[in-house]
């Protein structure tokens, strides 16, 4: 597989603290910054804060884990840098762009072209291909059937499954299920791939093998990865940590050189 990401690269296919700034990349102009980020739920007459005043940015081309127990906010905070969902107050910029200042129309647009997602539980269509799941995301651009095929396959190969293409989800296993996902999540060359507890379904070679080629994708195509997740062995696979307990941000953990 090492090969298959090596050419496409070639090819070019494809906290707690206000006003502190825990995830200064200082070798990196910073791609994402969120200041003074806050956001609550509604539960029935009472108002849940999840997050409070959460200030970070991330580097252009690092991959950054998010941990923390359940009920941290680390979903939340995944979220909103996503922009599937809008903070109460603060501002989040992705490439100088405003996010939560966008329509829900332009919003929606945004995420289409900017950001690729991947599942713990895949959410592939279980009636379709390995192929045609790849090919969903471009349904939403202006290209003909041709390239639209020719991007998937590219796509699959990038992720070791040139020879299950025309498989469906069932006929897969749970990793391979997830490579089909990460081809997916690459097929419109995002600028940030968000993935929420990747290897949460898997056994521990599966995930091993998730994580390496998440690696090989950040190394050699440069994609920004921000993932959360429960599992410290996952989380040691990025650049660098940071741990959310209560709504607040820890300091950055740093665990491999960029």
């Amino acid at each position: 597989m090492s090969g298959t990401v090596d050419e496409s690269a070639a090819a070019g296919s494809v906290v707690h603290s206000a006003g502190s700034s825990f995830g200064d990349a200082a070798s990196a102009a910073p791609l994402i910054v969120l200041d003074n980020l806050s956001k609550s739920y509604r539960r029935g007459q009472q108002v849940v804060p999840v997050l409070e005043r959460i200030s970070f940015n991330i580097a252009a081309g690092e991959f950054l884990a998010l941990m923390g127990p359940s009920g941290s906010g680390k979903s939340t905070l995944l979220n909103l840098i996503a922009g599937i969902d809008r903070p109460d107050s603060g501002t989040l910029s992705v490439a100088g762009q405003d996010i939560a200042a966008l329509e829900e129309a332009e919003l929606a647009a945004w995420r289409a072209e900017n950001v690729g997602f991947i599942f713990q539980f895949y959410n592939l269509m279980p009636v379709l291909t390995a192929l045609e799941n790849v090919e969903l995301p471009l349904l939403l651009k202006n290209l003909g059937k041709a390239e639209r095929r020719e991007r998937a396959e590219l796509a699959l190969s990038m992720v070791g499954l040139a020879d299950r293409m025309d498989h469906t989800p069932n006929e897969l296993s749970g990793g391979q299920q997830q490579r089909v996902a990460i081809a997916r999540a690459l097929i419109t060359d995002p600028t940030l791939i968000v993935a929420d507890e990747p290897t949460g379904d898997l056994d521990r070679e599966s995930a091993g093998d998730i994580l390496h080629l998440l690696q090989r994708l950040n190394d050699e195509l440069g994609k920004t990865i921000v993932m959360v997740t429960h599992d410290q062995r996952a989380a040691e696979s990025a650049h660098a940590i940071m741990h959310l307990e209560k709504g607040e941000l820890s300091a950055r953990q740093e665990i491999r050189p960029r």
